[in-house]
């Protein structure tokens, strides 16, 4: 189980510092599937990127330290909370084929934190 939990892991946090990344720095070419971004304005777009930075970064991190392994489950459900912004965002926008990858990030993300909470804390 903890190999799966840390599969996880590290496949939402690789995602979500190049989504941040993206976020923060986006290209006037963007990849297709991304033309949102530059739909949101400047500063929250900025606000989101540093989250999911964050969020990728506490999702490793702590467990590989062992310094404050505790933030491990928040940043997980840190990524819960903007996931579900991104379907309420995805679906007033009509844009299904975006909700399904949000959708299985958050699966991922409910996986991690509850297996980080209660079934193997770090």
């Amino acid at each position: 189980m903890d190999i799966a939990l840390w599969i996880a892991q590290v496949l939402l946090a690789f995602d979500f510092v190049v989504h941040g990344w993206v976020m923060w720095f986006p290209s006037k070419t963007l990849p297709m599937g991304l033309p949102y971004i530059q739909e949101i304005p400047t500063g929250f777009r900025r606000f989101i990127g540093t989250a999911e930075i964050l969020a990728g970064v506490g999702l490793i991190l702590p467990g590989l330290t062992g310094i404050l392994p505790w933030l491990t489950p928040l940043a997980a459900i840190g990524i819960i909370i903007l996931m579900l912004s991104a379907i309420i965002y995805n679906i007033r926008r009509k844009d299904y084929n975006q909700m399904k990858r949000n959708l299985m990030q958050l699966a991922l993300a409910v996986f991690v934190a509850f297996g980080r909470l209660v079934i193997l804390p770090l």
